[in-house]
């Protein structure tokens, strides 16, 4: 190659043009369809309305037995969900172990069809299956994470050990290894970084979904939320949610040094 001539850029796949065409078209086609009413949304009537509305909000209620009180149920949705996350995980690895293949098609198949049908099923409707067999309070809303958690993880982690480098499992085993040992000390400390982070990533998530699951009388701080904005007591609602607020922050920075950590 000549010096100063740059070789040519290699062709583009036309299946990506036709995606992304597909792409601007679905788009088009939603906000067209869609009775997008922004005039309504931004008008006098309706600024001033949102604003006399949020304005209730203020000052939060600072009062020490609320502020006790808050902080329990913060304590309970924190618990809902890492105990939520912990038995999905719990319940995830075994599972994506036959999805990932390990145990011939079928059960590939199989599996992978109950780690769609588990994730497939938001919390909010788990939830409320759930609260009519185990009753109200954060129980029902535990089992809601760990069931929608685990189809994610579980699609996740067989992922994960599907694109495993397959040489040093048959490296073992070749050398006379057992299945379980060659799977332990090869693939399985490939995958768990990711795995871990993954597991850190749905924790997050199921922060946001505990607080959400207390609307439908899964306890924690939804579930207060719900009482006082039902009851338009806004100064304790704006308490509650800067609650909320705050235990995502700190879940999420916690969450984000953990991540750090693993990928050093």
């Amino acid at each position: 190659m000549k010096r100063g001539i740059l070789p040519a850029a290699p062709p583009r796949p036309w299946s990506s043009a036709v995606l992304l065409l597909a792409l601007a078209a679905l788009a088009a086609a939603s906000f067209a369809s869609l009775p997008l009413q922004w005039t309504a949304l931004f008008s006098a009537a309706a600024l001033a309305s949102g604003g006399e509305f949020f304005a209730g909000f203020a000052p939060p209620e600072l009062a020490l037995p609320f502020v006790r009180k808050t902080a329990w149920a913060a304590a309970e949705t924190l618990s809902m969900s890492a105990l939520g996350t912990l038995l999905a995980v719990a319940a995830a690895l075994p599972l994506a172990l036959p999805a990932a293949g390990r145990f011939g098609a079928a059960a590939r198949g199989a599996m992978r069809t109950l780690l769609n049908v588990l994730r497939a099923v938001p919390e909010l409707v788990w939830a409320s299956i759930l609260l009519i067999a185990a009753g109200l309070g954060p129980f029902g809303g535990t089992l809601a994470l760990a069931l929608h958690t685990a189809g994610v993880l579980g699609r996740l982690f067989a992922d994960a050990l599907e694109n495993a480098a397959p040489l040093p499992e048959h490296s073992l085993r070749a050398n006379g290894a057992a299945p379980t040992a060659a799977f332990l000390y090869a693939t399985l400390p490939q995958t768990l970084p990711q795995m871990l982070s993954y597991t850190l990533y749905r924790w997050e998530n199921n922060i946001r979904a505990a607080a959400i699951l207390g609307v439908v009388g899964a306890g924690g701080l939804g579930q207060m939320l719900k009482y006082h904005l039902s009851l338009f007591q806004m100064q304790k609602a704006a308490t509650v949610i800067l609650a909320m607020l705050l235990l995502v922050a700190l879940v999420d920075a916690l969450s984000f040094a953990l991540r750090r950590a693993l990928t050093r």
